[in-house]
């Protein structure tokens, strides 16, 4: 049994292409680039990853990067166990090493120590030196490292350096237009095109506030959560405002906004 085997997507996600990214990420991972996307939250980042590793049938490891994330917690530390210290390759160490896709989900929350290390793998070398262990992993033919983050949330004291961004090929992501996402909730849902319509509309009333005292509007996955409320006979307003409305905001002038608009779209 392959190390990696347990990692492997056994049922096909549900994608809704938008453009070519299928037919460029494919080219990317057969050259063994390093992917970078980026969009909002909730536009089907993670998802079209999935997709991609079951499509290419490989192995995805994927890491929630978090602020208190270290270097360490990406390729391995040493362990205590009854026979003494053992090492335990990290996520990053594994997917090198037996060849996967590593998946670093918001990669900006890590620490800055955490980027660095990544670096040897996404350039010529494609190696990850193990300090600690005095090993250098050189990685397996089949990995590949993807990253995404959300530009709309960066700033000058959390973000990528350029020396980092342009060690990746990038792809942007955003909402999709009002059929296709429409086509999305409904599939994901259950609920009917039209219900599906209303979601949407929804939705895009609160990317219009982005700025204007959001800062980021309604994701297509909480269209998604609303959805599948309704589709289970959820009353459709209550299911908007709280599967919507309530996760996005605690301004009182907005939610009274955004549950006008509810009160608009689900009479």
């Amino acid at each position: 049994m392959n190390e990696l085997d347990q990692y492997k997507i056994a049922e096909e996600p549900f994608y809704q292409p938008q453009e070519d990214e299928i037919e460029m990420y494919t080219a990317a991972y057969m050259n063994r680039m390093p992917v970078m996307l980026k969009g909002p939250t909730g536009c089907g980042k993670s998802r079209f990853v999935e997709y991609m590793a079951y499509k290419l049938d490989k192995p995805l490891i994927t890491v929630a990067c978090n602020e208190d994330m270290s270097a360490s917690d990406l390729v391995g530390r040493f362990l205590l166990d009854k026979e003494g210290t053992i090492w335990q390759d990290g996520p990053l160490a594994m997917a090198a090493r037996y060849g996967g896709i590593c998946y670093l989900d918001e990669v900006v929350e890590a620490r800055q120590d955490t980027t660095v290390v990544i670096h040897p793998l996404t350039d010529y070398r494609r190696t990850l030196p193990l300090d600690k262990k005095g090993e250098l992993i050189e990685a397996h033919p089949d990995f590949q490292l993807v990253i995404s983050y959300n530009p709309g949330y960066q700033n000058l004291m959390k973000d990528l350096k350029q020396s980092t961004k342009q060690r990746f090929c990038g792809f942007n992501f955003h909402y999709p237009d009002e059929k296709t996402e429409a086509h999305i909730i409904a599939k994901e849902s259950g609920v009917n095109k039209e219900t599906a319509i209303k979601l949407v509309q929804v939705a895009q009333r609160a990317r219009n506030l982005v700025g204007h005292g959001l800062d980021e509007g309604i994701s297509t996955r909480l269209c998604v959560y609303a959805g599948q409320l309704i589709a289970d006979k959820v009353n459709q307003k209550s299911a908007c405002k709280i599967a919507m409305v309530n996760p996005i905001t605690d301004d009182l002038d907005i939610v009274d906004t955004l549950n006008a608009a509810i009160d608009t779209f689900f009479e």
